[in-house]
């Protein structure tokens, strides 16, 4: 009887899963794994993660489901390159499947087990799962890859066809799948060296049937999508993002259903499943991006050495509310509203004239959904240092974003309760609110809420001086 291991990553499902549906047909005893990789455990900030709590739990509901259909995982705590190689000759298998993954790290990680694997006389076969097109499927009429995402769109809509979106069908071959060796316990969370965190307090419920209750949530409001999904007080937004990251639900199906169900609003989704694409095949082509410019006459771009300014963005005291309220919302959380995000790396970059790179670095440590392919081409968007980027003298107002996204101070008010009372006229500039109506609205500018760290005026001339290096590029 031929057998395989299916090494789970960021694939945490029992359902449209491309690497077990492989294994299940090709081989009669097929056994699950999963590791709690340390190489990228202990490069974390602290023991206190959501993401680890997020995938320790989808973890043990994917164990569940899997024992459900007969199987369940094997986990393990270490070195992923040491540890699957080790699994696979302890279980005798012939081959190891797993999803690919696109970011140079975990590449040259995979290409390190590949190479144990075969001194061990072991396959080690990888699939596409977490995208719809990927590497050289979709490539502009020259045989190169797109830097610019609306041909991109079109080219990717015409390849698109019944073939790309179709589920693969677990279940028809479950019955292949082999229970864990006696004996195999599941890790706790503080076996792994981490502690619980506020996730369940801030309401993300991790695993696959929280990922399609949310997904049959937006379905019912996927027709306003685009109207509503750049206001943050708004219920507008599908919040599967972290669920995409982890993959508790399949980018296939999220496909699907956008294109079955039409509509500005459904297409305008399409179109964010698209872009999450176009920057897996940036990254993909260009792994210089982690670190830097996509374009590297930007590197040229003399940044601030402004510390002061940086730790005032990254706590929530720029004395700009928008941004104040963004970045309060992501220390609590780990979660930030798309517009939002756009909004502060703006800020951080064209306001306080820092680092893209440093940005880049605290949404990697804070958010949930952090995915290295998005983020990063999120960042060089916003600082103009990336490809389709915003046109460097295109800089974002934060009261005028303010005031047209959250015009009755809504979400400013449930991040920043020291506004309560500030009249919405002034909530997005409440440094403008007379000073005899701050005491009566409880909230004087520099005692009770900080004054601007910045004049956006004058910061936006400052901007413009500093992309002087690179005129004409645009």
């Amino acid at each position: 009887m031929s057998s395989a291991l299916v090494w789970f990553r960021r694939d945490l499902r029992d359902f449209d899963h491309a690497a077990l549906f492989q294994a299940l047909k090709n081989h009669r005893r097929v056994f699950c794994g999963f590791v709690f990789d340390t190489e990228i455990l202990d490069g974390l900030p602290a023991r206190v993660d959501r993401r680890v709590e997020f995938i320790h739990a989808s973890v043990l509901e994917l164990d569940a489901a899997l024992r459900a259909r007969g199987g369940g995982l094997i986990v393990r705590h270490g070195a992923a390159r040491e540890v699957v190689p080790a699994l696979a000759a302890a279980l005798g298998v012939e081959r190891v499947l797993t999803n690919r993954d696109y970011e140079p790290a975990a590449i040259a990680r995979d290409e390190a087990v590949a190479e144990r694997l075969r001194v061990l006389g072991i396959g080690f076969e990888r699939f596409k799962d977490q995208v719809i097109f990927e590497k050289n499927e979709v490539l502009t009429k020259s045989a190169t890859p797109f830097s610019v995402f609306t041909p991109y769109k079109r080219a990717w809509l015409a390849t698109l066809n019944a073939f790309y979106l179709k589920p693969y069908p677990v279940e028809q071959y479950a019955a292949n799948l082999a229970p864990p060796p006696p004996g195999e316990v599941l890790p706790t969370l503080a076996d792994i060296g981490f502690v619980p965190t506020n996730l369940a307090e801030v309401g993300i419920v991790p695993g696959m049937a929280a990922g399609r209750r949310l997904f049959d949530d937006f379905q019912k409001r996927i027709g306003r999508y685009k109207t509503a999904r750049d206001f943050p007080a708004r219920k507008g937004v599908s919040y599967l993002s972290v669920h995409l990251r982890f993959g508790t639900v399949s980018i296939r199906e999220l496909a699907r259903v956008a294109l079955a169900t039409g509509g500005e609003g459904a297409e305008t989704w399409l179109s964010e499943l698209v872009w999450r694409d176009f920057y897996f095949q940036i990254l993909w082509h260009n792994p210089h991006v982690v670190g830097a410019s996509f374009r590297p006459e930007y590197d040229r771009v003399q940044w601030d050495d402004a510390p002061a300014l940086f730790d005032a963005w990254r706590e929530g005291r720029t004395g700009y509310p928008i941004v104040d309220a963004a970045m309060r919302q992501i220390a609590h959380c780990g979660y930030m509203h798309n517009r939002l995000r756009m909004i502060v790396a703006s800020f951080l970059t064209k306001d306080l004239g820092v680092d893209w790179r440093l940005g880049e670095r605290y949404f990697a440590e804070q958010l949930n959904d952090f995915d290295l392919a998005a983020n990063n081409g999120g960042w060089q968007w916003a600082a103009s240092t990336g490809c389709d980027a915003q046109p460097y003298f295109r800089i974002f107002n934060p009261v005028t974003q303010s005031e047209k996204f959250d015009p009755d101070g809504s979400f400013i008010r449930r991040y920043l309760p020291e506004l309560a009372r500030v009249p919405d006229k002034y909530i997005h500039a409440p440094w403008t609110l007379p000073p005899i109506d701050q005491k009566l609205a409880g909230c004087e500018i520099g005692k009770d809420y900080p004054a601007p760290v910045v004049d956006h005026a004058q910061a936006r001339e400052r901007t413009l001086a500093r992309f002087a290096v690179v005129k004409g590029a645009d």
